[in-house]
């Protein structure tokens, strides 16, 4: 995911790439767009990223299956909206209802990661990740006020996060207190546009990338009309 911090900080904006997109990555050629972080790590799929959509990224952050349990523990938990009821079919099967769940670090792991649940996949599955990641965003309003709460922060991210030569825990910190002020119901989450499911040639079920409309994204992040695109798009 993709994510755009306006220098006022009042809203966030994440653009989810589906991870089957089929796409050219540097020095290696065609291949789904979740390889380049197989074959060349981190620096990979910024360079991959940074292609497809013209845009320089200024940090990256990776948490893993741990860290994000750990992260949603201890937090108390994340209250998340499910508009689409399912039983996650791994680990503990746990049973998401429609509406308001309440959710510790395990059950917030199967809800971002299922995806045979539901008739379309992957596009479900990333809806429900920019649901966690809004629901996220307003937990982390209200819990990183104090100076005690940010350096819980900084250790928590010395032990579960991956991040870009360059950038520290502290940072990662900084930046994280610097988001107390934005509003999650005005934060804005999309996938980045695609053409639909296919085939590669060597016999791979892919996502189909929509250059077109991804032309579009990428010109709006270059030109700082990201907020017109979206209104535009009824995002």
């Amino acid at each position: 995911m993709l994510i755009h911090v306006p220098a006022d900080r009042q809203k966030v904006y994440g653009i989810s790439i589906m991870r089957d997109n089929w796409v050219s990555i540097p020095g290696y050629g065609a291949s789904k767009i979740n390889a380049s972080l197989e074959v060349g790590g981190i620096p990979l799929v910024v360079r991959t990223v940074e292609e497809l959509l013209g845009t320089h990224i200024d940090h990256t952050v990776m948490l893993d299956f741990q860290g994000f349990k750990v992260l949603t523990d201890a937090l108390g938990g994340i209250d998340v909206n499910v508009t689409l009821p399912f039983t996650a079919s791994f680990d503990t099967h746990h049973v998401f209802v429609a509406g308001v769940n309440h959710l510790d670090g395990e059950a917030a792991l199967e809800f971002v990661r299922e995806r045979y649940s539901f008739v379309d996949g992957d596009y479900q599955r990333v809806r429900n990740q920019q649901t966690f990641l809004r629901a996220l965003l307003g937990k982390l309003r209200g819990g990183i006020q104090t100076p005690a709460a940010v350096l819980g922060l900084v250790n928590f991210a010395t032990n579960y996060l991956t991040v870009d030569q360059g950038y520290n825990p502290a940072s990662v910190a900084i930046l994280a207190y610097a988001l107390r002020t934005v509003d999650p119901g005005a934060s804005v989450f999309f996938t980045l546009p695609t053409a639909g499911t296919g085939t590669s040639a060597d016999g791979q079920s892919i996502v189909v990338p929509d250059y077109a409309g991804i032309g579009q994204v990428a010109a709006a992040l270059r030109g700082g009309t990201l907020p017109e695109y979206v209104a535009a798009h009824g995002y």
